[in-house]
């Protein structure tokens, strides 16, 4: 049994207040943590969610350590969240990294610093994050209903539910939050479903689409047979050519690995740039996605070393000399022109800038999180739909994204802590 499906330890489902504040619709970290905050306030929660257990996407997450956030400074982390950084400079001025590193401990969930700047649990498990958390939920009285799928309103605009016995619940909260999330990972409940039910209200939407995915690549018979499933370390990426959609995304430097997969390319690199370069693909079909093979080396240094090159084989010389050798010689032979390799500059030149064409993006239900959603204008400033009082909308349904690397995690986790405040003003004020 994977972590992923293995209940966390939690109180057995109680009764539904009779006098119910707030109805929350998904147990993912935004609904969690606006519950946290309401409850904490003193009003009465109540999170309902489709599937036998909560928080299920965050512990998939968690499989390889979870990855709440960054440490970067916000200089650097802020922009991460692309056309909506001004929403998130809000968030996480009340929320920043350091807040979300203290809540975790008083959890009793320690957390560290990686290598990369990454910030994970001490024990690398999402399980043991989520047993604290719900503990202290059902201390707050906050009560979970699992297996209650929301199925929209009535005609007296009471909120209901199904759940698996075939029995509907009607509902009147003073206030509901949906937080059902986008439409990645399906099979932990955010199946997008929502759309059709918020477009009958008039919502704005703009199409889910994938973030934070693979990408497809023209292999090969040989590379994808001999390197499918290998790693590709210490490379520097960057979104080729002027037009790319996203400017300042382009232009930024990205260091990192991913990984060679039958179809394509996958990992923490490629995702770090998913959002452009499915841009790019949408509007051309395809896209180029740039290789730097010897990222700490200047192509004058490369061109200067590959002149030395005597009678040893071209393979032997660059593992040798640069230590290009496996996978990254590979790509190098896949995507270098014959001519080139015996061109000391044009070779440099391969090395440093290795065009690596993409063809297709990977389906959102294969991707981590997706992008699209309600637009942000469609909300005032405690995530409140403006046309529709009472009703809160905050996570993944809403038209932002993130990178992996705890950018998209600490955005979810401020949201919620956002939106409960909100609902604590709206309902006490």
């Amino acid at each position: 049994m994977t972590e992923a499906s293995r209940p966390p330890v939690a109180a057995p489902d109680r009764p539904i207040p009779t006098d119910l504040d707030l109805a929350i619709i998904g147990s993912g970290p935004t609904g969690l943590m606006a519950a946290e905050v309401a409850a904490s306030a003193g009003l009465r929660v109540a999170v309902f969610d489709q599937a036998p257990s909560p928080a299920r996407k965050l512990l998939l997450a968690g499989r390889g350590g979870l990855n709440l956030t960054h440490s970067e400074p916000l200089d650097r982390f802020l922009p991460r969240y692309g056309a909506a950084e001004p929403l998130f400079r809000r968030l996480l001025a009340d929320f920043p990294p350091d807040a979300l590193r203290d809540w975790a401990a008083d959890l009793g969930v320690d957390t560290f610093v990686g290598s990369s700047g990454r910030v994970f649990p001490v024990g690398m498990k999402a399980s043991t994050l989520v047993r604290a958390w719900l503990r202290r939920l059902d201390g707050l009285g906050v009560t979970l209903h699992r297996r209650h799928r929301w199925t929209g309103w009535d005609a007296d605009g009471r909120l209901t539910l199904s759940n698996t016995e075939g029995q509907t619940l009607a509902l009147s909260p003073r206030a509901t939050l949906l937080a059902l999330g986008g439409a990645s990972w399906p099979r932990t409940g955010s199946d997008g479903q929502w759309t059709g039910r918020l477009a009958e209200l008039g919502v704005a939407i703009a199409p889910l689409r994938p973030s934070n995915m693979g990408f497809e690549v023209p292999w090969s018979d040989h590379l994808r047979a001999r390197f499918a499933g290998q790693p590709v370390k210490s490379v520097g990426l960057s979104v080729a050519g002027p037009s790319a959609p996203h400017q300042s995304v382009a232009r930024r430097r990205i260091k990192g690995e991913f990984i060679v997969t039958d179809s394509g390319i996958e990992g923490g690199a490629v995702y770090a740039l998913s959002a452009p370069l499915r841009d790019a693909i949408a509007a051309d079909g395809h896209t180029l996605l740039t290789l730097d093979l010897l990222p700490d080396r200047t192509e004058a240094e490369v061109a200067q070393r590959l002149r030395q090159r005597g009678a040893e084989s071209l393979a032997t010389f660059l593992k040798k000399s640069l230590g290009i050798s496996g996978v990254r010689a590979a790509l190098l032979r896949e995507f270098t022109p014959v001519a080139d390799l015996s061109d000391p500059a044009a070779l440099a030149r391969s090395l440093k800038a290795l065009p690596m064409p993409l063809t297709g993006v990977r389906p959102i239900d294969r991707a981590i999180s997706s992008a699209g959603g309600v637009a942000l204008d469609e909300l005032d400033e405690r995530f409140m739909l403006k046309r529709h009082p009472g009703l809160f909308l905050a996570g993944e349904m809403l038209d932002w994204e993130a990178p992996t690397g705890g950018y998209l995690l600490q955005g979810c986790f401020a949201m919620g802590v956002a939106v409960g405040r909100g609902i604590v003003d709206r309902l006490n004020g």
